[in-house]
């Protein structure tokens, strides 16, 4: 029988190591050389039985008392022997130790790998569309036309051929799993790889559909008709739950992700949900004051010009902007910048009526600063701040 080693030598811990600087050492040799991380390997698997010896050892403190003043001699040459190991090792300490390693310690006969048959959800989908303004602002139907993953109609998603079904594999009997377990002086591991011969499935199919080649799945191009709610902004991405591609195993389906872009409109201007537009007007309707057609959302109403009115003056209009997703009827405001127009040519009557008219009214200063137009509380914010020419 070959010598055997120190144990802090197979632990790789230096000589009367602290118990963390034992249990790290562990857990550092239970990463090289656990069977899950080598398979079928026989001398990683005789170094990993001498490493749980080492470590059932120096764990202990009576144990790693004797070893330290005896060596070997000290401790029961049988311990780590396998079956008849009688110690008062603390299991739950090296199931918690497993579990941080590798998912899971298996005296209870639990596996250290997730189920290859267990339900997964299917991936999102991300697609794009363009809306116009107005039905930003008033929400539209869309139904667009998307790549996805579903069961395959020919099989129905089994992945056999029409006439036939799959048969529950012989091999892992339908579990997709082949459990492998092993005896050391710390209970039973069981670790659990996928089956060989149906690759984790649990099926084993004899005839494959030729239309999804076995995999019960097949990419198809359908259309799906979504509602983009009022409110919506340009670069806002919308989700439609369930219309991604379909899970796996009867998971449920991903979501479909769609990403919205509104095409600028030729008057209104938007900031959240509130709207910006100019306002023309002749000079002497600024001077004396009329009745107008303003354009809106909803369509042209008529607003009231002041006698007076300045350029630049801010009218407000209430609840005339866009609705507030999910708001409860909510809408912004629409404010209306007055621009007076002036006109670039005039008649020789329309000339000599305003020389007549010049000296009626005072001269202008230009020591004085012009008076600033009434602005709403969001000019002060800079609302209107950057605003495009």
């Amino acid at each position: 029988m070959a010598e055997k080693r120190d144990f802090y030598d197979v632990l790789g811990a230096a000589k009367g190591a602290s118990e963390d600087e034992i249990k790290k050492a562990y857990r550092q040799k239970a990463k090289q050389y656990h069977p899950d991380l080598h398979p079928d390997d026989a001398e990683a698997e005789a170094r990993m039985k001498e490493v749980n010896e080492a470590y059932e050892v120096l764990s202990d403190p009576q144990k790693k008392g004797r070893y330290d003043q005896f060596g070997h001699a000290g401790v029961d040459p049988n311990a780590g022997a396998g079956g008849g190991f009688q110690g008062n090792f603390d299991f739950g300490d090296l199931g918690d130790l497993f579990g941080n390693i590798f998912g899971g310690f298996g005296g209870g006969g639990r596996t250290t790998t997730a189920s290859p048959n267990a339900p997964r959800r299917g991936p999102d989908l991300e697609e794009h569309t363009i809306i116009a303004f107005e039905e930003a602002a008033h929400g539209c139907r869309r139904t667009l036309e998307v790549n996805r993953v579903e069961a395959c109609d020919d099989c129905g998603g089994s992945g056999a051929a029409r006439g036939t079904s799959p048969r529950i594999c012989p091999e892992c009997g339908g579990s997709g799993q082949k459990t492998v377990q092993q005896r050391t002086p710390f209970g039973v591991i069981s670790t659990s790889k996928p089956c060989p011969q149906c690759q984790g499935r649990g099926k084993s199919i004899d005839s494959p559909c030729p239309k999804c080649r076995g995999g019960g799945r097949v990419r198809k191009r359908v259309p799906i008709e979504c509602s983009i709610p009022a409110g919506i902004d340009d670069g806002q991405v919308l989700r439609v739950r369930g219309e991604g591609n379909k899970g796996v195993n009867g998971g449920t389906p991903g979501d479909l992700l769609i990403g919205v872009t509104v095409r600028p409109h030729p008057i209104f201007e938007r900031d959240g949900y509130n709207l910006l537009c100019d306002i023309g007007v002749q000079f002497w309707q600024a001077a004396l004051g009329d009745t107008i057609q303003v354009p809106t959302l909803d369509g042209k109403i008529e607003q009231r010009i002041a006698p007076g009115t300045q350029p630049g003056t801010v009218i407000t209009l209430r609840g005339r902007g866009v609705p507030v997703i999910d708001g409860g009827g909510r809408k912004g405001d629409a404010f209306l910048r007055i621009q007076v127009e002036v006109p670039e040519a005039l008649s020789a009557e329309q000339r000599n009526q305003l020389e007549q008219l010049r000296g009626q009214f005072p001269a202008s200063s230009a020591a004085s600063p012009p008076k600033a137009p009434p602005l709403p509380p969001e000019e002060k914010h800079g609302f209107f701040r950057g605003r495009k020419k």
